[in-house]
């Protein structure tokens, strides 16, 4: 640092870079934690900014904050929630597990902005007057968590169900093969495979709404322990109330205190219900990856939109990138699920001390997520095209159909029948007129695909 200035804390004087609107507190975690070069992501940023715009608020209409100080915080922490000062915030994730290094981090660069506007501020005594960062923290990655999934992640799966609504409703009468064990199977419609991904979405939806009721209950106001030490008993309340009406999010104060600060469980819950998402969204890729392959010597079913090259050496190669992004997210998602549950059996006595890596890997699955799901409803599924004349060829000489003259023939003349079919490479309804006896009419309307997707029997009598 070539231009620096002094600046003191507890443990005495320390040179801080003379731009920096932090501190001494700050500048000594950025010395402490030299380690990945991640910081704490921007919406964990605003959800500090907001917490200490409404602690201020609080405090001032309870009588324990000059109402001028309040002001002043506020302004200066609207500013830091608004992104203004998110290069202020320089300290590694890889931190003190509390996360104290973070909140003081936006207690000194409030106090700060507050000074230069024309109001000194304590960062301790003021900016973080009746808070703990054992509060503080829990509280930023709830509040964060809660707005991010609220804002971004939620429209964006209400998007993709959209989208797959729209598609599957196009496509409900075009029967192609069905697949499983990924082998040949009885017919479905596209509509009916769109349809089962939507149902997919939907159920994330709602187990992800149902979580962030319990990711709403804040632990802010429990202070150090949970007890509440410094603060005032309805300073919890009050937060809650002015962050609702901040973000018109609902946020209550939780009954508990000691639960949200000793423990991260709403974060490990949300994060499961990101990992299940992560698992329905790769389920979807990879089924479209499986479709769209060939196009010669694969599947061949559907044609995803062509968005770039597919090869440095291989002309005309074009590949389902954006279903490969979106397995690629779902893996980088699991994986932080499992960061985040070894960080939740972290909490020991009344505080867990694994809050920053927490913070960090829910928000970036949340984000990730949000940002792919768009895409692959966008430039996936909505462009897609069905290659009709290669599903129903395929249909065709599918010997599986054989199935729906079970209540016929029985099964041993079928199973027979298939094997023949597939021997001879044949169309099933060409090797059953030699093997049943049965008329033409009879079987086409027994071998209908389209009507073999909606079920139920469509045979005669058995011993026909």
């Amino acid at each position: 640092m070539s231009q620096y200035r002094i600046e003191r804390d507890s443990m005495g004087e320390l040179k801080v870079p003379a731009d920096a609107l932090y501190g001494a507190q700050t500048q000594r975690a950025v010395q402490n934690f030299p380690i990945s070069g991640l910081t704490m992501p921007r919406e964990f940023i605003r959800a500090l900014g907001l917490i200490k715009s409404a602690a201020a608020q609080a405090n001032a209409d309870l009588g324990h904050l000059k109402k001028t100080h309040a002001r002043a915080i506020r302004k200066a922490a609207e500013r830091v929630a608004k992104g203004e000062f998110d290069a202020q915030f320089p300290i590694d994730v890889f931190q003190t597990g509390s996360g104290t290094s973070s909140n003081m981090n936006a207690n000194e660069v409030i106090a700060h902005v507050a000074a230069a506007a024309g109001t000194k501020v304590h960062p301790n005594d003021d900016v973080n007057n009746g808070q703990s960062s054992n509060d503080v923290i829990p509280t930023a990655i709830q509040v964060s968590a809660v707005l991010t999934t609220s804002e971004q992640l939620l429209p964006a799966l209400a998007h993709l169900k959209a989208v797959l609504d729209k598609r599957a409703k196009e496509l409900r009468k075009v029967a192609k093969t069905g697949r499983t064990h990924l082998m040949d199977a009885m017919p479905v419609t596209f509509g009916q495979e769109l349809g089962a991904w939507s149902a997919q979405v939907r159920s994330s939806i709602e187990r992800i709404t149902d979580t962030l009721k319990r990711v709403r209950r804040l632990p802010q106001g429990g202070t150090a322990v949970g007890t509440g030490i410094n603060a005032d008993a309805e300073l919890g309340p009050r937060i809650a109330a002015e962050l609702t009406r901040m973000t018109k999010v609902r946020f209550e104060s939780a009954d508990n205190y000691f639960e949200g600060i000793g423990s991260q469980d709403a974060a490990v819950e949300l994060s499961g219900q990101l990992k299940t998402l992560a698992v329905t969204l790769t389920k979807i890729a990879n089924d479209l990856r499986w479709m769209n392959s060939g196009p010669l010597a694969g599947l061949g079913e559907i044609e995803l939109p062509a968005l770039q090259p597919g090869s440095s050496i291989m002309p005309g190669k074009v590949n389902p990138v954006i279903p490969e992004a979106m397995a690629m997210v779902a893996a980088q998602v699991i994986g932080n699920d499992l960061t985040i549950t070894i960080g939740g059996q972290s909490g020991n006595f009344q505080l867990n001390v694994q809050l920053p890596v927490i913070a960090y890997n829910l928000l970036q699955s949340i984000e990730i997520l949000a940002n792919a799901v768009v895409a692959l409803a966008d430039k996936a599924i909505a462009g897609f095209k069905v290659r009709e004349d290669h599903i129903k060829e395929a249909l065709d000489k599918n010997p599986i159909l054989v199935t729906a003259l079970n209540p016929v023939i029985g099964y041993e003349k079928g199973a027979a029948t298939a094997k023949q079919a597939y021997k001879e490479g044949r169309p099933i309804l060409d090797v059953a007129l030699e093997t049943t006896g049965l008329p033409r009419k009879q079987l086409q309307e027994l071998l209908d695909p389209a009507a073999l997707t909606k079920g139920g029997i469509h045979g005669g009598s058995a011993g026909g």
